[in-house]
């Protein structure tokens, strides 16, 4: 059995990896004839396009495994049924559960490679190559700061920011305005500064030179006397949800946050009471995904596991008839969930449990 598992794997490896650096070189080449104009028309250096495409592999590689590993099994189990080298292991008591052990490893090793790929390497990388892009190609980019900064802070206190300099962590033009928590369309404490300090090592804002105004909620009292004010130097103002680091991360997308950043970013944009479906989906999805080169490998390997007078192009076409079903599966999922129409954990599980259930009702078919 050694032997014979030494056989499967080094084809199922072989094969796949030649899928991984065919399809890598395809989608390299593709997305050089999109983006061609904009390195033009931004006089992009050479070393910089090449050290772009440095930084974009391992996004590709990524993208590509699912569809490399399903490829590599359907390839490789496939010519192994048209040349009855299938029959014979099958004849030798090597049932089909026992064939695909070396698959469902690799699958397994792979997806949880994948999850910590995915997670924590691959975002850094993201990174880098999106500051290229907003260096060279003038996309997102990010100045010295923001203008026209609001956010929710907590469910009765938004803040808002005229402009924020990130270099300095400090903002200018800032209100923070404090809300009735049984009327929140009540206004009963808003301070106004002119400028707003980040305190690194407190981990909290300051405000300096503005003015406390409170609001009586007495409608005894005169409209004109509700309101009282008081000029202040500095205010110490406590911890906000937002930080220097959020402001930043403003700007980033879920590709480019690492697992445990967009993790306790989402838990801050909770409790500021903003709606966090999508970003609940897009944390879950990419946990999801690196585990989809499991859940593929479970199907097609059964699916394969039967005699056809298919060739190569048949197989290389039905791989990537199933992951392109897969890819539209898991985006219709994705809406659904970002609507709030079904649970976010449930809409980036969806593909993998279908394709689970699509694998098992495949092996009980198949002949043993």
């Amino acid at each position: 059995m050694r032997i014979l598992d030494t056989y499967v794997t080094t084809k199922f490896l072989r094969s796949a990896g030649f899928a991984l650096l065919a399809f890598s070189c395809i989608f390299v080449l593709v997305d050089m004839v999109e983006k061609v104009d904009d390195f033009i028309d931004q006089d992009v250096p050479i070393n910089i396009i090449g050290l772009y495409y440095v930084y974009f592999l391992p996004r590709i590689l990524s993208l590509m495994v699912p569809v490399a590993l399903l490829l590599g099994a359907l390839s490789v189990v496939g010519k192994l049924a048209n040349t009855n080298e299938l029959t014979v292991m099958k004849s030798g008591s090597v049932s089909l559960y026992r064939f695909m052990v070396p698959f469902i490893i690799i699958g397994l090793i792979v997806s949880l490679a994948m999850t910590g790929f995915d997670g924590w390497i691959v975002p850094k990388i993201n990174s880098l190559r999106v500051e290229i892009e907003r260096e060279y190609m003038k996309k997102d980019m990010v100045q010295g700061g923001r203008y026209q900064l609001f956010f929710q802070d907590s469910e009765n206190r938004i803040v808002s920011l005229d402009y924020y300099d990130i270099g300095k962590q400090s903002a200018r033009q800032v209100s923070v305005q404090q809300f009735d928590s049984d009327d929140p369309t009540r206004l009963i404490r808003r301070v106004d500064g002119e400028t707003m300090k980040w305190n690194e090592d407190r981990g909290d804002w300051t405000i300096y030179d503005g003015l406390i105004r409170t609001f009586a909620q007495d409608t005894t009292i005169a409209v004109n006397r509700r309101e009282k004010i008081e000029e202040f130097d500095s205010l110490y103002i406590g911890k906000l949800v937002l930080t220097p680091g959020s402001i930043v991360r403003m700007q980033q997308k879920p590709e480019e946050m690492e697992l445990g950043d967009f993790s306790d970013y989402i838990e801050r944009q909770r409790k500021a009471g903003s709606y966090i479906n999508r970003l609940l989906v897009d944390y879950h999805g990419k946990i999801a995904f690196s585990f989809a080169s499991l859940v593929v490998v479970f199907f097609g390997v059964p699916f394969a596991s039967v005699k056809r007078k298919s060739g190569t192009s048949v197989q290389f076409g039905v791989s990537i008839l199933i992951c392109f079903t897969y890819l539209v599966g898991q985006k219709l999922s994705q809406v659904f969930g970002y609507n709030g129409a079904i649970p976010p954990l449930l809409a980036a599980l969806l593909p993998n449990a279908i394709f689970f259930l699509a694998g098992l009702y495949v092996t009980a078919k198949v002949p043993k």
